[in-house]
């Protein structure tokens, strides 16, 4: 019995749809899945460690150390930048005098100059702080909801590393035994894909939070430390992220220092760290284990944040890097995978065709035939 063939238009819609399904649960079930998705790339970044401890003791003791030994290196992070938090709030006071007399001296140069006055600025001012209550609702929003993710995120890769086995064997299950070759290659390259490139971005941030710091203590900018650091972490969201990397210590040293000297070199500083960045950190240590070319990158950034915010934004390429190993492996999705990939072809198969075709006598493209 022969399968039904129906036509492009009914397919294309049926597609279309589907897609938009898709999204529509994607979106509502964003405060499950996106903690879920974290939590799988942490599973898979921590499973070289818990294998090898599960070589030496039980499973779950394994599982339990190694869950740890993350939190133990995650929280020595957060504590040093706490204490640097610690200082800066201490010179809060100092800061918000020098912030005043700066608002005040552009208010009075917005009069002198525009002659608007200062009266109407305030008020100006208060709308714009009004109308913002609602984006201060949904940041608070996001730190209560961030509060719950670091009990909740945790847990998944506990589970995850604990039923491991279980998560394989239903994988290998689910697919006909003669295509376990490829799903043990498709799920090999992934774990290799998914553990390159989150160390990849761990290494970038470290080396960029290094230049930053280097860079501010040496322009003599206050909370050098601190703000390098939250340069670094910036940096790992794309494309914004550098912007409020530079935002930040230009607005510290506009406080602290007098004159503008001091902003124009942390503006270069920082330009110089991005150039190299780009060119040399991120190609050697992330972008080529991933191999996602730049116009997809930019297209699947700005739907990441479309769909799920910031964390959407930083887990669009490791999971489109999947889309792209399972593409490159499973019949008829092989030109999807080329076109998310990074590898560019001297020609197109049009000239390809054209100079097999070369010499021949063109057919026709519409023959009608009379009644």
């Amino acid at each position: 019995m022969t399968a039904k063939e129906y036509p492009f238009y009914l397919k294309a819609t049926v597609i279309l749809f589907g897609l938009i399904l898709l999204v529509y649960v994607l979106m509502a079930l964003g405060d499950i899945l996106v903690p879920f998705c974290f939590a799988i790339l942490i599973a898979i970044l921590l499973n070289p460690l818990c294998s090898w401890l599960q070589r030496r003791i039980p499973k779950v003791f394994a599982v339990i150390i190694t869950l740890l030994i993350a939190i133990v290196v995650l929280g020595s992070i957060i504590w040093l930048l706490t204490m640097q938090v610690a200082q800066f709030g201490d010179s809060l006071p100092a800061l918000k005098l020098k912030f005043e007399g700066i608002i005040d001296n552009i208010e009075h140069y917005i009069l002198l100059h525009y002659g608007i006055a200062t009266s109407r600025q305030v008020a100006f001012i208060k709308e714009a702080l009004n109308s913002s209550q609602t984006l201060i609702g949904k940041a608070l929003g996001t730190v209560l909801g961030t509060i719950g993710v670091i009990v909740i995120i945790p847990t998944y890769v506990f589970l995850m590393l604990f039923y491991k086995t279980l998560i394989l064997n239903f994988l290998y299950e689910v697919f006909k035994e003669k295509h376990s070759a490829r799903v043990s290659e498709i799920l090999k390259e992934t774990k290799s894909s998914i553990q390159s490139y989150v160390v990849g971005l761990l290494i970038e941030m470290i080396i960029v939070s290094c230049m930053n710091s280097a860079a501010l203590l040496l322009l003599g900018v206050k909370y050098a430390i601190l703000l390098g650091f939250i340069g670094g972490m910036l940096n790992m969201l794309p494309y914004i992220g550098g912007i409020i990397a530079i935002a930040l210590p230009v607005l510290i040293a506009t406080i602290t220092k007098d004159g503008y000297s001091t902003q124009f070199g942390i503006i270069i500083a920082y330009m110089v760290i991005q150039f190299i960045d780009n060119n040399i950190i991120f190609p050697r240590f992330v972008s080529i284990k991933v191999r996602i070319n730049a116009l997809i990158s930019v297209l699947v950034v700005l739907m990441g944040n479309a769909l799920w915010g910031i964390s959407g934004m930083f887990l669009c390429v490791p999971f489109i890097a999947i889309i792209k190993i399972i593409f490159d492996r499973v019949e008829g999705l092989e030109p999807w995978g080329r076109l998310i990939g990074d590898t560019v072809p001297v020609s197109h198969m049009g000239q390809v065709w054209g100079k097999k075709r070369k010499g021949k006598k063109a057919a026709p493209l519409l023959t009608v035939e009379p009644n």
